[in-house]
């Protein structure tokens, strides 16, 4: 199965800018204060998360899109 979304943890800064507005509240910070997924197949691939996150960390796999 593909990912909806590629998350790069080395670029988030734990801001939680998309963990707050993710529709399906299916991002959280680990104890590191670095983003994650909770449940991929819940994710809706609305962009959201990719187009609010301030430091590039998050992509949305268009590829992955059904």
């Amino acid at each position: 199965m593909q990912t909806k979304i590629n998350i790069r943890k080395e670029r988030c800064k734990g801001c939680n800018i998309c963990v707050t507005f993710c529709p399906k509240k299916i991002l959280a910070l680990d104890t590191l204060g670095k983003i994650y997924l909770t449940d991929q197949e819940q994710c809706i691939q609305c962009g959201r998360c990719e187009a609010l996150c301030p430091d590039f960390a998050i992509r949305v796999n268009k590829e992955a899109r059904q």
